[in-house]
């Protein structure tokens, strides 16, 4: 009975190492791809942010030529 104790202890021990390190793992791939999502709304924000401002840049410039010839 002892022996089955034992190898019962040994085995509950391997278990919970077992998964400590999967949880390890798993963190680790979760902050990875919490950081790449990060970094990919900041690029696609700057991307949007380069487009409004030559739209508006453009629009303004259009707007100055309307105005000039129609005076």
């Amino acid at each position: 009975m002892a022996k089955h104790s034992k190898e019962r202890t040994q085995a509950e021990a391997q278990f919970k190492r077992t998964q400590k390190a999967q949880r390890a793992t798993e963190s680790e791939q979760a902050m990875a791809d919490y950081v790449a999502a990060g970094h990919a709304v900041r690029a696609k924000t700057a991307r949007l942010k380069e487009l409004r401002l030559a739209k508006e840049a453009a629009d303004k410039k259009g707007r100055t030529k309307q105005g000039t010839k129609s005076k």
